[in-house]
């Protein structure tokens, strides 16, 4: 049977109804002292005063002690950042990307044709052992990059593979460290040469997952790559059963592989007892699905609260979202490869694949936008199990001032990012890393 097609605005209409987070009061900030407390701990407090969040008509200014959006007095000795003007929002979430394999800020890669995964992989190992900065190095680059450009989270996917051994996932995590003011991080151990077809991977993941150096466990294309539906599987989902880490998929198939794979996925999540702890990747089957079917596999994917994750690549490939929010799916947005042997597309700008997003989906009202942006900052947030920054009163204050009027201009135009602020500290200003 096949499916009917997608329409490309109706892709992300309702994905507000999930969100929820548009319609925010705010608070203009007072000007009296703190009036105590028993805590008589020291309390970090900044105002930011004069910004419109999600370009609300007043300007307020905006509280924030240790970290978060408070709607108390200001505390006394507040440090106070003028904010312009300017239009505040959320700092967005990158919920899919291989900052390990990036030639971010080296020399042009002339990249050669490839005709698949295995020729793909290949030509990494070879960009690792010509590469002169280490996978540490290069991955900094693009993560410090990333937070210059609103990025307040991501879920970074860092090669396990024999021909690296754990230095993409060490590298990754050295990064992580040096970015830790600025910047929260998953790292998930992906072993994009496939698990069983690759051997001595599977002892790497489990050493990964062992030492604490990753937080999931990844997989990949367990049939049409790894010819191992259930060998993988079995194996991926042990390993995070037995150390407690999550788990997220690459599921590139478009056709019955790809749904043989999903059910094999919520099998498990179900046995183990892993709700809320899988992520799918891509998940390019359920685009194909009719609609009958589609609404099947949301449902039982939103019981066990199975995470998606999708990088727009095109208008066929994009997960129908306001499809999977009426279930309950959380769907996040990512950048997928940047400048790697891959591709030389990608920058690890969330806002540009916000932009990218509303591109293939057609969309043109501004509610359509806004939904938008929701997917680029709270989807993201929702999948990694972050709190959300909506400005609301307890909220982590991680957010963004930039120059335009309201967020569907914001979507279109992507400005500049005037100035960064991750835990109610100012990181970046003007595309520079502080």
């Amino acid at each position: 049977m096949v499916p009917p097609p997608l329409s490309r605005r109706g892709v992300l209409a309702g994905a507000a109804s999930l969100a929820g987070a548009g319609a925010t009061a705010f608070t203009p900030a007072a000007a009296a002292a703190d009036g105590g407390g028993h805590d008589r701990r020291p309390r970090e407090s900044v105002v930011f005063k004069n910004v419109h969040p999600y370009g609300a008509k007043k300007a307020v200014d905006l509280v924030v002690v240790d970290g978060r959006i408070s709607d108390r007095p200001v505390p006394r000795g507040a440090r106070i950042i003028d904010g312009g003007g300017r239009l505040a929002l959320p700092t967005l979430v990158d919920a899919h990307i291989h900052p390990d394999k990036t030639t971010w800020g080296g020399s042009w890669l002339s990249r050669k044709p490839a005709k698949g995964i295995a020729d793909y992989c290949a030509q990494d190992v070879e960009v690792f052992r010509s590469e002169r900065r280490d996978v540490g190095e290069r991955a900094y680059g693009l993560m410090a990059h990333a937070v210059t450009r609103g990025t307040r989270a991501m879920r970074a996917h860092a090669d396990v593979a024999p021909a690296y051994g754990l230095k993409g996932v060490e590298g990754v995590a050295e990064a992580r460290e040096r970015l830790s003011h600025a910047l929260d991080v998953q790292i998930v151990g992906f072993p994009q040469h496939g698990v069983i077809r690759t051997p001595g991977t599977d002892k790497l993941l489990e050493e990964a997952a062992r030492s604490g150096l990753v937080d999931m466990i990844g997989g990949i294309d367990p049939i049409s790559f790894d010819n191992a539906l259930d060998e993988q599987l079995d194996l991926v989902f042990r390993l995070a059963d037995r150390y407690d880490v999550g788990v997220d998929i690459h599921l590139h198939d478009r056709d019955e592989k790809g749904v043989k794979v999903l059910r094999g996925i919520i099998e498990r999540t179900k046995a183990l007892s892993l709700r809320g702890k899988v992520t799918v990747s891509h998940v390019f089957c359920l685009t194909k699905m009719s609609e009958g079917d589609l609404d099947g596999m949301a449902a039982d994917l939103g019981e066990l609260d199975i995470a998606l994750t999708t990088v727009a690549p095109n208008e066929s490939l994009v997960l129908p979202i306001a499809a999977l929010h009426e279930h309950g799916v959380r769907v996040g947005l990512g950048s997928d490869g940047v400048r790697d042997s891959w591709s030389p597309f990608g920058n690890a700008d969330m806002l540009h694949r916000t932009h990218i997003l509303g591109w293939v989906t057609d969309v043109r009202l501004d509610k359509e936008l806004d939904d938008v942006f929701t997917v680029g900052s709270h989807g993201g947030a929702d999948v990694m199990g972050l709190d959300r920054a909506a400005f609301r009163p307890g909220d982590p204050a991680d957010f963004m001032l930039l120059r335009a009027q309201c967020t569907p201009q914001v979507v279109v135009d992507m400005p500049q990012r005037d100035m960064v602020v991750h835990g109610g500290r100012v990181v970046a200003r003007a595309g520079e890393l502080l």
